[in-house]
């Protein structure tokens, strides 16, 4: 298995928008293996394969407790087709963004079409928490971060931990 780390803000791989994937093969299975380890192993409800320096349309979500019955969703090529007009706030984090959360105001209930691991096209219906990481994901391959989704005000008083985080993050120039 793959020991593949999460990347932080500040890292550039994470604003890139990522490609759709056109093959379904053991290197796709073996993705999604390393994704839902990383996703388990810092307690996360969801991650985008641009997470892991993958530019790949791939994203995972299992927002179920821990004792509940796990609801893995597996997505390639992911598109949000149906958005309600109602909102909702969540105290979202993201694991890019280690002990910073925030609240963000997203759709309330979303439709996401995509296609599984074998290349099946699947439709899924989201509301409340799955909703929202359906959309946070989803964000991420296209190069959108949480914070982009902040206000200034709340941007302004993260100031200090996002330029820490940016800073130690950002990979350095190489000098000629």
């Amino acid at each position: 298995m793959a020991k593949l780390n999460i990347l932080k803000y500040g890292n550039p791989v994470l604003k890139k928008k990522a490609e759709p994937v056109t093959e379904f093969n053991e290197d796709l299975k073996q993705l999604f293996n390393d994704m839902l380890e990383a996703m388990y192993a810092k307690n996360g409800v969801g991650l985008a394969a641009t997470q892991l320096g993958v530019l790949k349309r791939v994203i995972v979500v299992d927002t179920t407790r821990a004792d509940e019955n796990p609801q893995v969703f597996l997505l390639v090529n992911p598109e949000i087709i149906q958005a309600s007009k109602e909102k909702c706030e969540y105290e979202e984090g993201c694991l890019s963004f280690p002990e910073i959360t925030e609240t963000i105001s997203r759709s309330r209930k979303v439709t996401v079409k995509a296609q599984d691991i074998f290349g099946k096209p699947i439709e899924i219906e989201g509301e409340g928490l799955l909703a929202i990481a359906l959309q946070h994901e989803i964000d991420h391959i296209n190069g959108i971060l949480f914070i982009d989704r902040m206000s200034p005000v709340r941007k302004l008083l993260h100031a200090k931990e996002l330029n820490l985080l940016k800073k130690a993050n950002t990979p350095k120039k190489k000098h000629k």
